[in-house]
């Protein structure tokens, strides 16, 4: 089963091409990094039970930092000390930035530890928004982030010397540039997963589920919930730094625009929609939500100019319509997610017959 499986996630790329076209194939490298984001979030919402909404700062930091190290961005705002730009290797870039986000998710953590619920909600919300208002006016008065432009003609990521952003050949096989990068994130993605399960099944992880469901018990169970609140915010924002690096490598331009409230929406939703602390049902949500959208965006106005002879409805209005729609009909009927775990499915269903 694992190898039919693995089979079909190397093959993907290469049956997408061909029966959809290259963009598909950049589409799901895209619903890649949103596995990565929705499974580092999940650390916090799902196994901690902390509801961050300003998760997409640490992605930004992340792409932010590799920006400003991989272009010549610096030779602009410090022509002295830099005046080729840095050019640091993306894998020397890719621990600093998870180092940096890490710091950032202790400093979040630190004013947030009395707090819980709405509360704890509003505060990362502001921290998500401070993040991205500061990337869009750090221009002045020197420019560093190069305000609403951007920063662009960042460096590609390479290994071993090659580059991803050109055509390769492999055993006589021609390997576009999003082949590339699909395996790239799909070996992060792995990477994160691993982890993410290594983490729920050690004495951490049954710590953070513990201060999830009632932290004044764990609190007298002798649980640190200061520290294990604080690393869980670490270990959520370090990987959400490690994808904003990715994101920055494949698109090669980065601004303030892929950083907005919606963003941290979106990727909190795929957590809930799978199955909060279910990593399976995490995948499950993040493909969802980075795919159907797609899918919505392509076939709508088709559709619509086939029945109606021309557009009645923006497909980005529509997408978020249903998107509501499927929001309210999950939580009604599906509460724990599409695809809960095992244990919260047990929870629910006690909580139900002790209800009834």
């Amino acid at each position: 089963m694992f190898c039919l499986a693995l089979g079909g996630l190397l093959l993907l790329p290469f049956v997408t091409d061909a029966l959809l076209g290259r963009g598909w194939v950049r589409i799901v490298d895209f619903a890649m990094l949103y596995i990565m984001l929705a499974l580092g979030l999940n650390i916090v919402v799902g196994y901690a039970g902390l509801l961050d909404l300003g998760y997409i700062a640490f992605f930004a930091v992340g792409a932010y930092c590799y920006a400003l190290t991989g272009s010549p961005h610096l030779a602009i705002a410090f022509p002295l000390l830099f005046p080729d730009g840095l050019h640091l290797s993306f894998w020397i870039v890719l621990p600093l930035a998870a180092g940096l986000a890490g710091g950032l998710g202790v400093l979040l953590g630190f004013p947030t530890l009395r707090l819980r619920g709405d509360y704890l909600a509003i505060v990362t919300l502001g921290f998500g928004e401070i993040i991205r208002i500061f990337m869009n006016n750090l221009n002045a008065p020197v420019n560093l982030t190069n305000g609403p432009q951007g920063i662009s003609r960042i460096d590609p990521v390479s290994i071993a010397g090659v580059s991803l952003n050109a055509t390769q050949k492999l055993f006589g096989i021609e390997l576009p540039s999003v082949h590339l990068y699909f395996y790239l994130f799909l070996g992060f993605a792995a990477l994160v997963a691993w982890v993410s399960y290594r983490l729920e099944k050690s004495r951490i992880g049954r710590a953070w589920m513990a201060i999830r469901e009632d932290e004044i018990a764990a609190s007298a169970m002798g649980i640190n919930t200061r520290n294990l609140k604080l690393l869980a915010f670490a270990m959520g924002a370090a990987f959400g730094g490690v994808s904003g690096t990715l994101f920055a490598g494949f698109q090669g331009f980065v601004s303030p625009e892929s950083f907005s409230l919606m963003e941290s929406i979106m990727v909190l939703c795929m957590v809930v929609l799978g199955g909060m602390g279910h990593i399976y049902g995490v995948i499950l949500g993040g493909l969802m939500l980075a795919l159907l959208p797609e899918m919505l965006r392509h076939s709508v106005v088709p559709l619509q100019q086939a029945m109606f002879g021309k557009v009645i409805i923006d497909p980005e209005s529509l997408r978020m319509l249903l998107f509501g729609i499927a929001l309210i009909v999950v939580m009604l009927y599906r509460p724990a997610g599409l695809w809960p775990s095992p244990v919260r499915r047990r929870e629910l269903a006690s909580d139900e017959a002790e209800t009834l």
